[in-house]
């Protein structure tokens, strides 16, 4: 598309009153240019078996192709009608919780045949009825697909037939690579293949949440496969990819969707972003999301699905705040920005969670602002279309690790709940992520079987729990290579079968990172004490007097790396915390860093600015973290485009760092010039083409 989309989700079949022309006018006044429908509305589609409902989709695509409003529709596969669950109940998910009941949405078995002929034939009917229509522009498969902990027995069958694949049929491999010996676990006969939801083995038990992490990618890819019999060359398939859901936002790694692998299945890559607001509004969890779904496309612009517009109670953003959220998105690479959703519902599950319009569907200051950045957007054209980053830093994430840290979490070993609470693999990520977007370092997510990490010049792998060997030896090798590197505890722990390796940990990465260690604890009193650069930066960054190891800490032997800080206590005295390995050997000066602890919020930004300083990518929008957030890259102009983002209830003032011209002022802008950003509020500043 050449246009930015903006819109929301519509429902005429929720509406208490006939007001589509109504909503049009409102929406064109909006500067709206996108609607998204369908994809909650089986049961209004298909009320039985075999007979079909247009009504409320031709009624809304008659409407806005007239308004010249664009149409994504929906897939209605994720909430399934009440006919067929009563004709036929084994389209619900078994899960550990037993049998699946009727009333929720996402809670069928997404491999059972019986749900996906039933599928199968609303999708033909909906694409044989809007494919050909001049306002689709595209299709959303599905909806926040995910496995939804099914576990029956066709989907057990599945699995085993998968291992076998896996292990080429050798239950011997299968009982060692797992340690299924233990507490007699093995299994000598495929016969005896026993039911998933019981096992103690972490082994397992991940392999079987892999697996089904595969169905998701099948079942996305089957989905798109029947759109593309009927859609034409200039639509596209998207899907709306979410994230972890704590502590109350879309924030961290889905746990079962692997998004690098699901991408491959759409052409455009679609996605949720649920943040807070109000005192608490940062732009760090609109960041993650858009970088995160940036980077499952190789850096392709993506379309923000959902979003909130006034949202659940407490969410109601501050004056100026649906204004820069919106401009936030646009900042890391969203080409499309939707609400979820027009209109508030008035009854049911989500009834207060609230869209651009409150229960009365009459105008508010919500729907206002959305409509002052919905006529600037339009006003800016291109300029602010198809951002493109360069960003030479990255953060690797797994999926396989965040699981195997579910069977054995960092503080306790044990299961999260056995033998207490734990942080998880996503509260690791978010450290360092959240740390990185506060010094203004903009970062890719690559996934841990990445072939080329050579693109970026510093990698942080936070808490690679479990890895394959290849993982670690490209990691060894970026370093030789002259790249850097950051680790945090908890890495290169177990091998891809969630095995803990039994060499010197951490596994394959002691020379590299010049540190190994055979024992860790929980820090109870423990204190940091900083050295060298870390000393030095700490001071920069706010660092408390006396620093703390928090949640879990490595003791770290040294061999040859340098301490850049030690643990402050007479038992563990003698031992490092965060260390740093420099390398001249290889084809560059590279270095590793290591943090073998957590530590406050302060003092991992203090950590990961010596190692961007290291990699040489210190620049000036590290000068201005804290001042303002610097979201930059080049658009569909070809020209630098820069986002000066004031995430706070008070007006900043610096020095402009770049010239050109304010997209939503009009105005030229000097180098050095005095700016200033008011409260909630925002400069983007579009350079000349280099």
């Amino acid at each position: 598309m050449d246009q930015l989309l903006f819109g929301a989700a519509y429902y005429d079949e929720y509406m208490p009153t006939d007001r589509i022309d109504t909503d049009v006018e409102m929406m064109k006044a909006a500067g709206i240019t996108v609607v998204r429908i369908a994809e909650s509305t089986w049961s209004s589609l298909e009320p039985q078996p075999g007979v079909f409902d247009f009504t409320h989709v031709d009624r809304a695509l008659d409407a806005f192709e007239a308004a010249g409003i664009h149409v994504i529709v929906g897939t209605p596969t994720y909430a399934v009608p009440a006919w067929l669950v009563q004709s036929y109940p084994e389209v619900l998910a078994v899960t550990n919780n037993g049998e699946g009941r009727y009333g929720a949405r996402q809670i069928m078995n997404i491999t059972s045949p019986t749900y996906r002929f039933h599928a199968e034939r609303v999708i033909r009917r909906l694409m044989e009825r809007t494919a050909h229509r001049p306002g689709v522009i595209g299709f959303q498969v599905d909806n926040e697909t995910k496995y939804y902990e099914a576990a029956s027995h066709d989907v057990q069958r599945g699995f085993v037939k998968y291992l076998r694949a896996e292990f080429d049929d050798d239950l011997g491999a299968l009982n060692d690579a797992f340690g299924l010996a233990y507490w007699s676990n093995r299994i000598d006969a495929w016969e005896d293949f026993p039911d998933v939801r019981g096992t103690i083995n972490g082994s397992l038990g991940a392999e079987f949440a892999k697996y089904r992490r595969r169905l998701v990618e099948e079942f996305l890819g089957w989905q798109a496969g029947i759109v593309r019999e009927y859609s034409r060359d200039d639509q596209f398939v998207t899907q709306n990819f979410d994230f972890d859901w704590s502590p109350g936002w879309s924030y961290g790694l889905q746990p079962s969707v692997d998004h690098f692998k699901a991408a491959a299945t759409v052409d455009v890559a679609g996605v949720d972003i649920y943040h807070p607001t109000q005192s608490r509004l940062t732009g760090k969890e609109i960041a993650f999301g858009g970088d995160m779904t940036r980077s499952i496309k190789g850096g392709d612009n993506y379309l923000v699905l959902e979003t909130q517009a006034q949202g659940q109670v407490g969410w109601l953003p501050y004056p100026g705040q649906l204004r820069l959220q919106a401009y936030s998105h646009l900042a890391s690479g969203a080409d499309g920005l939707m609400y979820w959703h027009w209109h508030s519902i008035h009854n049911s599950f989500e009834t207060y969670w609230k869209g651009l319009l409150s229960h009365d569907l009459e105008t508010n200051p919500t729907y206002e602002e959305a409509g002052v950045f919905g006529r600037e957007a339009a006003a800016a054209g291109d300029a602010l279309l198809h951002l493109r980053k360069s960003n030479r830093v990255a953060i690797m994430v797994s999926n396989e690790a965040l699981t195997a840290l579910q069977w054995f979490t960092v503080e306790t070993g044990f299961i999260d709940g056995v033998f207490g609470s734990s942080i998880g693999y996503n509260d690791v990520l978010r450290w360092v992520y959240d740390a990185l977007f506060e010094l203004n370092v903009e970062v890719d997510f690559v996934s841990a079987d990445d072939p080329d990490l050579g693109r970026y010049a510093l990698v942080v792998a936070p808490a690679l729990y479990s890895a394959p060997e290849s993982t670690i030896t490209r990691l060894r090798e970026h370093v030789e290579a002259g790249g850097h590197l950051v680790t945090t505890f908890r890495t290169a722990v177990a091998d891809e079968h969630v095995t803990v390796w039994h060499d010197r940990a951490p596994h394959g990465l002691t020379g590299t990172l010049g540190v190994t260690y055979n024992q860790f604890t929980r820090p109870d009193g423990v204190g940091l004490t900083l050295h060298g650069d870390l000393a030095e930066a700490a001071t920069t960054q706010g660092v408390e007097d006396a620093p703390q190891a928090q949640r879990f800490m490595e003791l770290l032997t040294t061999e040859g790396a340098e301490v850049l800080a030690a643990y402050d206590h007479p038992a563990y005295g003698e031992y490092a915390a965060v260390t740093r390995q420099r390398s001249d050997s290889g084809s560059g000066a590279g270095s590793a860093l290591h943090l073998g602890t957590m530590t406050s919020p302060e003092l991992v930004r203090a950590t990961l600015a010596v190692a961007v300083r290291d990699a040489g990518v210190w620049d000036w929008p590290q000068e201005l973290a804290g001042t303002v957030s610097v979201r930059r890259g080049t658009n569909a102009r070809g020209r630098e485009l820069t986002y000066l983002l004031n995430y706070s209830a008070e007006p900043v003032t610096l020095d402009s760092p770049v010239a050109g011209r304010s997209v939503l002022g009009d105005v030229e802008v000097a180098v050095g010039e005095t700016l200033t950003i008011g409260a909630w509020d925002l400069l983007v500043v579009e350079g000349e083409i280099g």
